[in-house]
């Protein structure tokens, strides 16, 4: 098979910014995306949805139409449906798309995975009733359904943002639980510099907070204790505020307390990885092109760190600029003279970041569960239970999988990985750094037998 001068995993902000510039700079490119239209979460199947419900989803998420047009025109390779699920030497990609495998080889490679939704272990997290916020916020993107009578629960500016649009849509929220409290405000109080640089941000923010409280929704910030009651699906959610115990009867649940990066497909062909304190998390180890210590390998937008969309935008063009300079087709001047202009916009953007992670923390209780708490869904490992693997001697994520098998569900880890990580770490005394995260190996999403037979079909096809 001939390669592609670049492949891009992720068609998202980051992986439709890149694929149309390295395009435009004459690179052969294709972009894999799971989902049937580009967008990515944050843009998802915005073409159709941008004219039926912008109003609702702000001119943030229309401005995903912009990506989506420059896909199309700078003639790139946009092939969707497509399920990645093994990297292999030499970069020959192995996806399955519409129940058949195939392959696609690269010169080079663009990791544009973007981020997963933190998981909140908190007591009665795995009810019917409960998700995440960026699932409601799913539902109502791609079928303009909203949950009725829903309390959002946790901390961060998509909490925010999630509330406003349902205001928006006419079903505003029964309540926000807000987990950052005062203490973390004051702490952030430091970086007020930066986040003034990035003032239209906080202005977006204001505009939010000014319709949620028109709307009247009740917000109860630094709340505590936090668990959701129910037997066969959520009943209410309790907390404890200023030493008073609280009850919100409720038939959905959202939960948020950030982002984090998607690492599996990196960490799978060998990407060096590091703890990143102020986001508590592990990020990939990438210099200020995107280009990994893996050669040929570049990373860009959320999967190297919460950036937000805009910011990913920028990092997938730059990521671009430095592929079609290895590859011959711009020089260096050049180069610089374009990533110059994209450095700037990028340190606008960021400018605020270090305010948000310090005031929006995550919620500590759900980054150290109480040991009841399942933090394994797939596998229904408790928190408890990795605690009791370390006094038997285990010391890292991987060993845990011998111990109780936590990481080996369907989800491969995605969502229990920093919570096994932190647990083993406080409990054994040790860094995150030092505890590691788990061995990530193919497949990363799951592939039948018939889909690889019918690969070898295509593969015979071929050769005849």
């Amino acid at each position: 098979m001939s390669p592609r001068d670049l492949v891009v995993i992720g068609a998202g902000p980051a992986g439709m910014a890149a694929a149309a510039k390295a395009a435009k700079l004459g690179l052969g490119v294709a972009i894999l995306d799971e989902q049937p239209q580009p967008g990515g979460q944050i843009y998802r199947d915005v073409d159709r949805v941008a004219p039926l419900r912008g109003d609702i989803l702000g001119a943030d998420y229309a401005h995903g139409t912009t990506l989506t047009e420059g896909l199309r025109d700078a003639g790139v390779d946009h092939i969707p449906g497509a399920v990645v699920w093994a990297i292999e030497d030499g970069f020959r990609i192995s996806y399955t798309k519409e129940g058949r495998g195939a392959q696609i080889a690269a010169d080079r490679i663009l990791l544009a995975t973007g981020a997963l939704e933190r998981p909140m272990p908190v007591p009665g997290w795995t009810l019917p009733g409960v998700m995440t916020a960026g699932a409601g916020q799913i539902l109502l993107k791609q079928s303009g359904v909203l949950a009725r009578d829903a309390v959002l629960v946790g901390s961060g500016p998509l909490l925010y943002l999630i509330a406003a649009q349902m205001v928006r849509a006419g079903t505003p929220p029964r309540a926000m639980v807000e987990t950052q409290s005062a203490h973390d405000l004051m702490r952030a109080a430091r970086h007020i510099g930066g986040a003034m640089r990035g003032w239209p941000y906080f202005a977006k923010g204001l505009r939010m907070l000014a319709e949620i409280t028109r709307a009247r929704v009740p917000r109860y910030t630094g709340a505590t204790d936090i668990a959701i009651e129910g037997t066969d699906r959520a009943d209410a959610v309790t907390f404890t505020l200023k030493g008073r115990a609280h009850r919100l009867s409720c038939r959905t649940v959202f939960l948020h307390h950030g982002v984090v990066p998607n690492t599996q497909a990196a960490r799978s062909i060998g990407v060096s990885h590091g703890w990143d304190a102020a986001q508590a998390c592990f990020v990939p180890k990438v210099n200020s092109w995107g280009e990994s210590d893996v050669p040929g390998v570049f990373i860009a937008g959320d999967g190297t760190g919460i950036g937000g969309a805009k910011a990913a935008e920028i990092a997938g063009e730059i990521a671009a600029l430095k592929v079609a300079q290895d590859a011959g087709r711009i020089a260096i001047e050049a180069r610089d003279r374009q990533a110059a202009r994209l450095r700037a916009a990028a340190a606008r953007e960021m400018a605020a970041r270090p305010f948000l992670d310090r005031a929006y923390p995550p919620f500590a209780e759900a980054l150290a569960p109480a040991d009841a708490t399942v933090i394994c869904r797939c596998e229904e490992v408790t928190a408890g239970d990795i605690r009791g693997y370390a006094r038997l001697g285990c010391r890292g994520p991987n060993q845990a999988k011998a111990f109780g098998r936590s990481g080996m569900g369907p989800c491969q880890g995605r969502y229990c990985g920093l919570t096994v990580t932190a647990l083993l770490a406080e409990a054994n005394g040790q860094s995150p750094d030092a505890t590691g995260y788990f061995r990530i190996r193919a497949p990363l999403k799951p592939v039948t037998l018939g889909e690889l037979a019918a690969m070898d079909e295509i593969a015979q096809d071929a050769a005849e």
